[in-house]
């Protein structure tokens, strides 16, 4: 560890500066050779560099998406090569060399400031040693070494002797304990960042070397910070525990804010942005207008979330607008389970309810049954038509055979043939409402 921090020996001076600044700080309120003072440093130090850090930040945020955007041809090429791995390696490289993206960019932030954890080890190493570092001189290493951080000195290991513990002031019990506990919490930190990172922030649909490589470091950091933490001193410990801290905190924000889409956490952002917009009608963030634009711009190549999203506010009486608005609509057209809006807007058919087989069985006894009704009907409506109607078609049939008889009489007396009597007769026996005669004919 002496001889990699040896490397960034150049910017230790730079490191022992801020420090010293920050000591004067917090040496005016703790007063200068507490151990608050100096871990108090140490942090702020810790805060200062990160903050720096944030434009590589966003960089491996930017990068990150990228990633996201490949997954579906990542996906493809995996369906094409899916019996030859070697093949599909080489697929996989040539797109992100095609594209210009990185799976490695997410390590950014961690390469950058490993110079200055190198160069703070190298200076709480001098102090130990009792050695002038950088802009400390005597008088700020006779205070350093007297800080303790609950009853540890800032400068020990928990692998030094009892002697050098005993030099410094201190009990093995203590060094022991407080070391030993920081080291615990620094390993149980990176490991909950990579796992929070894996479980809620990664779309699991798509199986891709990145998924792979967080993987790996979800457990490969743990087992290292706990191995190389025995060599570190507690300032050391001090540090690397407060970023760990610092990154575990900026990662929860990013995935409650801007989630991985396809992952549980857009599934539970856009729980909560449905809500919030169903409640007031409108986005109001940029954030929130951001979100809901890059969902309609999707169109059919929404996931199950994003659909259910669009869904959500369609039932609502809301319509999702390509600028990222959302405005009140009396008549929502209804969606697809692709998320595309049915043709004309108009809303979907609904199909009847399944008959049970009893009830289709009965169905035509129940037919059979309303017709007996409706002749039973039209019998009774027969019987109660008003008497003079009644009376009126009687009347024809008497007057036809009135008129059957008087023609016969006429042929009898004539000496006519005696058929035509009888086809007269048997015309007016006819059944019905005889048909009367065009008037041309008469």
């Amino acid at each position: 560890m002496d001889t990699i921090a040896g490397f960034f020996s150049f910017i230790t001076t730079p490191v022992s500066w801020v420090i010293v600044q920050f000591h004067k700080l917090y040496g005016a309120i703790f007063g200068p050779d507490t151990g608050w003072a100096w871990g108090l440093s140490i942090v702020s130090l810790v805060i200062l560099i990160r903050i720096c850090l944030i434009p590589l930040f966003v960089k491996q945020i930017k990068a990150t998406r990228a990633m996201q955007t490949l997954q579906p041809e990542m996906k493809k090429i995996q369906e094409r090569y899916k019996s030859d791995k070697q093949r599909q390696s080489e697929e996989m490289m040539k797109l992100y060399k095609e594209t210009g993206t990185n799976p490695l960019s997410s390590c950014l932030p961690i390469l950058a400031q490993s110079p200055f954890f190198f160069a703070l080890y190298h200076v709480l190493n001098g102090i130990a040693s009792n050695k002038k570092v950088g802009v400390i001189d005597q008088q700020l290493l006779d205070s350093a070494r007297d800080a303790h951080i609950f009853g540890a000195p800032l400068a020990v290991k928990f692998t030094d002797s009892a002697d050098k513990v005993a030099s410094l002031g201190a009990s093995m019990t203590d060094v022991r304990v407080v070391t030993a506990l920081m080291i615990i919490l620094m390993s149980a930190s990176q490991f909950f960042t990579q796992r929070q990172l894996m479980t809620k922030n990664v779309d699991t649909t798509v199986k891709t070397p990145f998924m792979q490589q967080q993987k790996m470091l979800m457990y490969v950091f743990p087992v290292m910070f706990a191995v190389f933490g025995i060599n570190f001193p507690v300032g050391v410990l001090v540090y690397w525990l407060t970023t760990n801290v610092w990154t575990m905190g900026q990662q929860m924000y990013v995935i409650r804010q801007n989630p991985t889409p396809g992952s549980k956490a857009q599934a539970a952002y856009l729980e909560r942005l449905q809500k919030h917009i169903t409640d007031t009608k409108k986005t109001r963030s940029r954030g929130q207008v951001r979100a809901v634009k890059a969902i309609v711009a999707k169109g059919r190549d929404r996931n199950e979330y994003e659909r259910k999203f669009i869904n959500g506010l369609n039932k609502a009486g809301l319509a999702a607008q390509a600028d990222g608005t959302v405005i009140v609509s009396e008549t929502v057209a209804t969606t697809t389970e692709d998320g595309a809006p049915a043709a004309g807007g108009a809303p979907k058919r609904q199909q009847p309810k399944r008959q049970s087989k009893s009830k289709r069985q009965a169905a035509p006894t129940t037919a059979a049954a309303k017709t007996d009704a409706g002749s039973k009907t039209s019998l009774t409506k027969s019987e109660d038509e008003p008497a003079d109607k009644a009376e009126g078609k009687a009347a024809e049939p008497q007057d036809a055979t009135k008129k059957g008889t008087e023609s016969k009489g006429k042929s009898g007396a004539s000496g006519g043939q005696p058929g035509q009597g009888t086809r007269s007769k048997a015309k007016s026996g006819r059944k019905g409402q005889q048909r009367p005669k065009h008037p041309s004919k008469k």
